[in-house]
């Protein structure tokens, strides 16, 4: 992994995402705060740190992945910090929702399918801001989650039918 080769990644993927309305502005404050952070991709970026998301529907699309964060205290999409190994930030999507759900195969969409920001105490233990870039992920057929240590609930939730504390963004 290098700052440099994930900063990049965010960049491209950030200046290829065309989104409208607030979305829209999201993204030029993104790109402004990466302008300005050569290390925005890093946990150690106190400030705020660029996170790799991952949306994870269920092979027919009918059912979305959600685990049950234990610091945020809400059902939330699959996702975290990039790590040592991770060249993009898809990269770090794709192992992130893999790990967290147990589940092999995922296909992921190359391009943004959005992004979000928080304000949270992660594993720095001082308030930051998690700058989430999502991707779109599709299970295999069959796939079965097995939750990890990083959750306190791991399930599969109908579209239609999502918890009422979920923070997850459907399109």
């Amino acid at each position: 992994m290098s700052a440099s080769s994930l900063h990049a990644s965010a960049t491209r993927l950030l200046e290829a995402w065309k989104p409208t309305g607030v979305d829209a502005s999201l993204r030029e404050a993104m790109l402004a705060f990466l302008g300005s952070a050569p290390r925005g991709c890093l946990r150690e970026h106190a400030p705020g740190h660029i996170t790799a998301s991952a949306v994870v529907f269920s092979h027919d699309e009918r059912e979305v992945l959600l685990t049950l964060h234990p610091r945020v205290g809400r059902w939330i999409q699959l996702g975290g910090h990039c790590e040592e190994g991770d060249e993009t930030v898809a990269d770090a999507a794709l192992r992130e929702a893999t790990e967290e759900s147990g589940i092999t195969g995922l296909h992921m969409d190359a391009e943004l399918y959005g992004a979000q920001a928080h304000p949270i105490t992660c594993s720095l233990g001082v308030p930051t801001r998690h700058l989430d870039l999502l991707f779109r992920i599709v299970a295999p057929p069959g796939a079965v989650p097995i939750r990890s240590h990083e959750s306190t609930d791991l399930r599969w939730w109908p579209i239609d039918a999502l918890p009422g504390d979920a923070d997850v963004l459907l399109r």
